[in-house]
């Protein structure tokens, strides 16, 4: 199962992408990184010179005179200055993260709504493709590895570097080279086998991540689907492929934990080796008073110093490879396009009569299996158009190209001359007002849901809207009235209660073109009948195009369109269909019939 729909990076390859799009944050706030990296710098230095005090307080103890009282004041002043230098780390080091901190949040603030933004200016065809849940995790891991490689590449890399170039510029002029070439060898040694090792396990990181997305898009899909699963007692199904996907995690995670192990024993090994070394030559300089005891404790806290930093930057490069890892799906998210593009420089649309032109439109969703063949037709300013058919011959098809979900392949349409793929989506979109077949609802109150339809509008407006799509009477049953919370993608309303909803929304935007498809299908003939008449009340002075289902909802139609196979069938009047005794008034006395033996 592949993880997501969008390319994968090469293995062994930095997104340097990562870099980029990072440094023009960092830079919204200047001053505050300036003040962050003066205090990195008198940090490092403060480190640096942590171990010269040491070496004082040492040396002046091994040559103080026993019960002598007066020579302790020097040792005890450098045990206070030891304090007070280790406190300014510390105060230097807190001071640089906090300027920082605001730095990396309103950059992960910056990035994650560009994410967010660019996921919704894609196309249909890709959010129809998309796994939500590795989609999900994706973005978490992503955004969180970015506030990683903020925080730790500055802040972290840099200064650990700035402090190796310090500490061996020290060895080599304060104590030969020989103790600079064993500090340098190990260091070198040390990255290089935390960059090989770290390069090899990093397909380890990747399948559990694949692995870690799988099992998550699986759990999430088998319950967006509950009743589904309920209804075809698959509970022990879903468990069982689930626990498969959670097999294939834990055995990643095993091959992750085990390659991790490798590489923290090979650099325990370097560490380990390199102080042995050290001291031993120290512990020779000492015993030949070539050195002083303050020296081998000097050089002793060097090499713990230096080699606690080395220890973290092992860690930091590991997880910079782990976090380029998880952010490169999301890099792939917005190098992802959509098709559907506005031109340069496209206008808005301008809405006179609102008269729509299907002009021998031709399109597919795949090239092997044409979807609309040919069409053409017109609805003008103020009309009441229907198209009917029966299932897949392409209904529905021609709202999302109304709406511009997707281009035409061949042919136009233009909403009073102009051509909608000249125009700007938004103001296209802003104009038509549609009833979905399908309503999703958001997970929040039906007041807010309703309002979704004109996010500006005043409880006025909103309640108004809720009286024309007769849903007062229902909302009024409700013990919590417009403030229920209508659950997950609506779920707790019935498909008639979700359809007036939707139709609330469209009134409430207010829009120039109405779109209905199949905006009646889930509501029982009495309701059917009101919403209609309400439908129809909008509907006065507009432009109307309504998939149906039922033809007893588009018998006052001016126009009715019968397809078949992407092609029009026939079109006319309801009684000149009828009289033409074609393909139309055959599904109308098979839909009369059904009626009356379900009455």
């Amino acid at each position: 199962m592949r993880r997501s729909n969008y390319p994968e990076h090469e293995v062994n390859r930095i997104n340097w992408q990562a870099f980029k799009l990072i440094v023009p944050y960092l830079f919204e706030f200047k001053k505050r990184i300036t003040f962050a990296m003066l205090c990195l710098v008198l940090t490092k230095v403060a480190s640096v010179y942590l171990p010269f005090i040491l070496k004082d307080i040492v040396d002046t103890l091994a040559t103080s005179t026993p019960y002598n009282m007066k020579p302790l004041i020097v040792p005890l002043g450098l045990v206070v200055a030891y304090g007070l230098v280790r406190l300014s780390i510390v105060v230097f080091a807190e001071v640089r993260d906090t300027l920082f901190g605001r730095v990396t949040e309103r950059a992960i603030r910056r990035i994650g709504l560009k994410v967010f933004c660019h996921l919704h200016a894609l196309d249909l065809d890709f959010h129809l493709n998309r796994q939500t849940g590795a989609l999900s995790r994706d973005i978490d891991r992503g955004t969180s590895g970015i506030s990683f490689l903020m925080r730790f590449m500055v802040f972290n890399i840099v200064p650990t570097l700035l402090e190796i170039v310090m500490v061996v510029s020290i060895l080599f002029f304060n104590y030969g080279i020989w103790f600079a070439l064993i500090t340098l060898g190990s260091i070198i040694t040390y990255i290089a086998y935390s960059v090989y090792a770290t390069e090899m396990r990093t397909r380890f990181v990747r399948e559990s991540n694949k692995a870690d997305s799988s099992s998550n898009t699986r759990a999430i899909d088998s319950l967006l689907n509950y009743e589904t699963v309920k209804y075809f007692t698959n509970e022990n199904y879903e468990a069982q492929a689930y626990d498969t996907q959670l097999a294939l995690w834990e055995q990643a995670k095993i091959k992750n934990r085990l390659s991790l192990f490798v590489l923290n024993g090979g650099q325990a090994l370097i560490i380990a080796m390199a102080m042995t070394s050290m001291l031993a030559l120290a512990a020779v300089n000492v015993s030949e008073s070539k050195m002083t005891l303050g020296d081998f404790v000097l050089i002793n806290a060097f090499m713990m110093q230096l080699f606690m930093p080395l220890n973290f930057l092992g860690f930091v490069y590991r997880e910079i490879k782990g976090s380029l890892a998880n952010i490169e799906n999301l890099f792939g998210l917005l190098d992802k396009s959509t098709k559907v593009k506005d031109i340069t420089g496209a206008n808005p649309l301008e809405i006179g009569q609102a008269a729509i032109c299907f002009n021998q439109i031709v399109f597919a969703y795949n090239q092997k299996r044409p979807i609309i063949r040919g069409i053409s037709f017109t609805v003008k300013g103020g009309e009441k158009v229907a198209v009917v058919g029966e299932s897949g011959s392409g209904k529905s098809t021609l709202v999302k190209l109304l709406f511009r979900f997707y281009d035409v392949d061949s042919g136009s349409i233009t909403i009073d001359g102009q051509n909608i793929s000249k125009v700007s989506q938004h103001s296209l979109r802003a104009h038509i007002g549609v009833v979905p077949q399908d309503t999703v609802l958001f997970n929040d109150t039906l007041f807010a849901n309703i309002k979704y339809g004109k996010p500006s509008a005043n409880k006025v407006q909103v309640m108004h809207a809720i009286e024309m799509a007769h849903l007062t009477k229902f909302i009024d049953s409700l013990p919590d009235g417009v403030n229920t919370v209508v659950g997950e993608r609506g779920l707790k309303l019935s498909g008639g209660e979700k359809q007036r909803v939707a139709i609330a929304r469209t009134i409430l935007k207010n829009p120039q073109i109405l779109v209905f498809d199949e905006g009646t299908s889930s509501l029982d003939s009495q309701s059917e009948q009101a919403i209609l008449t309400t439908i129809n009340d909008v509907a006065k002075n507009r432009t109307s195009l309504v998939i149906a289902h039922r033809l007893s909802t588009i018998i006052d139609s001016d126009n009715i369109i019968v397809m078949g196979e992407g092609k029009i069938i026939e079109q006319g009047s309801h009684q000149q269909l009828l009289a033409k005794r074609g393909k139309y008034s055959t599904m109308w006395q098979l839909q009369q019939a059904n009626t009356a033996e379900n009455n």
